[in-house]
């Protein structure tokens, strides 16, 4: 999608309802829902986090970025993101948690960001985090710097694909809560991406195709 032509559904996108869970559940394992539906958040005392969902122009076309993560001891070692992370003190909300470590990690500052809205917060039962994801632009053209440490590669990746129907597979995957489960993705170049990073972006999707499908753009 032509960037310039994405700029005219801005307005849109901050008045738009969200889909909340019934965007998420699209793309979580059945298996996966059971157990959430029996969770209660309220006494989870879960870890806080804030990622930026960051869309921007590349050669006038408009992208989504996604970062590789570094392998490490982690349940989330080599997966793939949105950029973001650990709530800290200092952190004024969780919206200045995402522009903080997008900062960190893609070297975009948050000068160069409008953030656009909040989209619906979710759980990640393995690591027993809350995600707080936020949409964001930047209107001009960004070089990224990732941070080494942190940051195995970045995906950008075009708009006009990311809302195509054929992005959507079904995949079988080892999970935390079971050994083999075909589970819904997004497969992205060679990555599948899954679990709560495609939770997010199905969310994102539904509101883009929302409003794309009303306005007629």
């Amino acid at each position: 999608m032509d960037f310039q032509d994405f700029l005219r559904i801005v307005p849109y996108l901050s008045i738009v309802n969200l889909p909340g869970e019934e965007a998420h559940n699209i793309m979580v394992p059945r298996e996966r829902l059971e157990i959430m539906k029996k969770l209660n958040f309220d006494q989870m005392n879960s870890k806080k986090a804030g990622v930026m969902m960051l869309l921007y122009p590349k050669e006038g076309i408009t992208h989504l970025i996604l970062i590789v993560r570094n392998s490490y001891k982690g349940v989330h070692s080599s997966q793939i993101a949105f950029p973001g992370g650990k709530y800290e003190k200092g952190d004024a909300d969780f919206m200045e948690t995402a522009l903080r470590e997008t900062y960190e990690e893609i070297g975009i500052h948050q000068e160069k960001i409008e953030v656009l809205k909040a989209f619906t917060h979710l759980y990640i039962p393995p690591s027993n985090f809350m995600v707080y994801p936020f949409l964001g632009i930047c209107k001009e053209e960004i070089t990224f710097y990732p941070d080494p440490l942190e940051v195995a590669d970045i995906i950008e990746l075009p708009l006009t694909t990311f809302l195509s129907d054929s992005i959507v597979v079904n995949a079988t995957m080892t999970t935390s809560y079971a050994k083999s489960i075909e589970v819904p993705a997004f497969k992205i170049e060679e990555h599948i991406v899954w679990g709560a990073t495609a939770m997010m972006l199905s969310e994102l999707k539904v509101v883009l195709n929302t409003i794309l499908n009303k306005t007629n753009f």
